[in-house]
């Protein structure tokens, strides 16, 4: 059955299959959604643009800062609110929300003049996570991270070339990941402010989207019987990967 209202059908010239009204609405459908996803791809690349350059201003300019510190706490209360929000007793995470409000309220003086500080423990935290979470698929028997994903690129089938590459690529990107957060640490520690907020604001990005073409290019050397995949294959999977892990 077409999707175009009827009327519309009757407008077209006698004798014009109806299977080809169809094709042109998938067409036109399928033309409207490649052109919302690179859309949406742009916001969300100047968005990270915008908020990159935000964190380091906020981060370098001393002296108290109420919005520098809200800047740097989003991230960590959208994600503590949702968390809140999943708990299986309601009572129970408004209790905790209450709470946290009220250590957030009472500590905001003291937070206003630590923005730096907010924004390393915050990079920290996803450093030290994302860390975990590729480290931990490495343990056991199980299939690793980057296994798991590669299977849903490539159809649930992958060759024994393929199941050693990606389990190797699992341990370098839990490696990298604990390499920034100790080059985060000792900018922070033991050079200037700017300098390790360059590297952890300005940086950071960069440097994660650099692995990514890194790997892609090793990849094409060490399996070049592998069928391409793109980068956007992998966020796809990495997606997947994520839908299916908060199920």
């Amino acid at each position: 059955m077409s999707s175009r209202p009827p009327e519309i059908l009757d407008a077209l010239p006698a004798g014009l299959p109806c299977e080809a009204a169809t094709l042109d609405t998938e067409d036109t459908a399928g033309a409207a959604d490649s052109l919302w996803g690179h859309a949406r791809a742009v916001g969300v690349v100047v968005l990270a643009v915008v908020w990159a350059v935000a964190s380091h201003y906020a981060s370098t300019h001393p002296g108290s800062s109420g919005w520098g510190a809200v800047l740097a706490l989003a991230p960590i209360t959208s994600a503590l609110a949702v968390g809140l929000s999943r708990l299986p007793h309601r009572w129970l995470g408004a209790l905790l929300g209450v709470g946290a409000i009220g250590l957030l309220v009472g500590f905001w003086p003291h937070l206003k003049g630590q923005v730096a500080l907010l924004y390393y423990l915050e990079h920290l935290g996803v450093y030290l996570m994302m860390a975990h979470l590729f480290g931990r698929s490495l343990r056991g028997p199980g299939e690793s991270l980057v296994t798991r994903m590669a299977r849903s690129v490539h159809g649930g089938v992958l060759s024994p070339a393929q199941l050693v590459y990606t389990r190797r690529v699992t341990g370098a990107w839990c490696v990298f990941f604990v390499g920034m957060a100790v080059m985060s640490t000792l900018l922070f520690v033991l050079a200037p402010v700017v300098v390790w907020s360059a590297f952890a604001n300005l940086l950071g990005g960069p440097l994660i989207v650099l692995m990514f073409v890194g790997e892609y290019f090793w990849r094409r050397h060490a399996l070049p019987d592998d069928k391409p995949s793109t980068m956007a294959d992998a966020v796809r999977a990495w997606k997947a990967q994520r839908a299916n892990s908060v199920k």
